[in-house]
């Protein structure tokens, strides 16, 4: 037997594994998305009537209006704030070790019991959060977080920037150890300032971190449906029900098998739309740093 034949004969396992949990699941969804399959019985063809119906009803579109907003505040607060504590940490080295793995403990958590601790802080009676407000005499502030439409989504979105923003700061400052010091000290020496030396030699040299943390967060959000699952059901009025929390109320709640597919099937190519378009665009960013 030669090498070649070896190496397919080790690696067959694990294709047979791929084809059989990943990929025939997907070529199904595919199917079911032209079909009006409810789970029992026959799958009946419909043709493209599913993706009419999602892009015709307005209240499917505003769940990808919703799905697009959340994924926004999501994104672009916590690769923000990964990259502020990542500098913070880069400049206390004494610290940083021990920040850092502090930082990673709250995505080692699973999302629902993350989601209900929150659920509890975020209790209009007797929650940490309004407690807290009313502690230190900003009861002015005091809200019921997860019941106003105006800022529900806020809150949801503010427990998946909780959760993972130590993961974006652990990748950042995995970037920031790889700058040459010798920059930061040339730098100085020509007088430049630490902000200076932030806008014109970190964040140049850390594009590839970039790249990696806005293209998983991303993905990650765009996915997201157990937070809005956990903490208001989608609620008040639909405020907070992502293309995620959709696809699995399509599924479990009205068993619109075929319906759900469709969805699934416009999230997968929104998400490929738009990683690969983040992609491209940082690829070359990193080119030009």
């Amino acid at each position: 037997m030669n090498s070649s034949n070896r190496l397919l004969l080790f690696t067959l396992p694990a294709l047979l594994l791929f084809a059989v949990f990943s990929l025939y699941p997907l070529l199904n969804t595919f199917h079911l998305a032209f079909t009006d399959f409810g789970g029992v019985g026959e799958a009946k063809w419909v043709g493209w009537k599913n993706f009419s119906e999602i892009f015709g009803n307005p209240q499917y579109l505003s769940v990808l209006k919703i799905t697009f907003v959340y994924a926004v505040i999501v994104v672009i607060t916590q690769n923000v704030l990964g990259l502020l504590i990542a500098a913070l940490l880069y400049s206390l080295p004494a610290f940083r070790n021990s920040a850092r793995v502090a930082l990673l403990v709250p995505s080692m958590y699973s999302a629902v019991i993350a989601a209900f601790v929150w659920q509890y802080i975020y209790s209009p009676l007797g929650g940490g959060l309004n407690e807290l407000l009313s502690l230190i005499g900003a009861q002015g502030w005091q809200r019921i977080w997860l019941g106003e439409p105006g800022i529900a989504l806020f809150s949801v979105a503010a427990v998946q920037i909780w959760m993972y923003v130590g993961y974006s700061t652990a990748i950042f400052l995995a970037g920031y150890l790889s700058i040459p010091r010798d920059l930061h000290d040339a730098a100085s020496i020509d007088g430049a300032s630490a902000l200076q030396r932030f806008w014109r030699i970190d964040v140049p040299m850390l594009a590839p971190s970039f790249t990696v943390n806005v293209t998983l967060s991303t993905i990650g959000t765009f996915k997201a449906f157990e937070f809005p699952l956990v903490l208001t059901q989608g609620g008040p009025d639909g405020a907070t029900t992502t293309l995620g929390l959709q696809i699995f109320n399509s599924l479990f709640s009205e068993y619109r098998f075929g319906f759900a597919s469709a969805l699934s099937v416009v999230m997968l190519l929104l998400i490929a739309l738009i990683a690969y378009t983040q992609n491209w665009y940082l690829r070359r960013r990193e080119l030009r740093a």
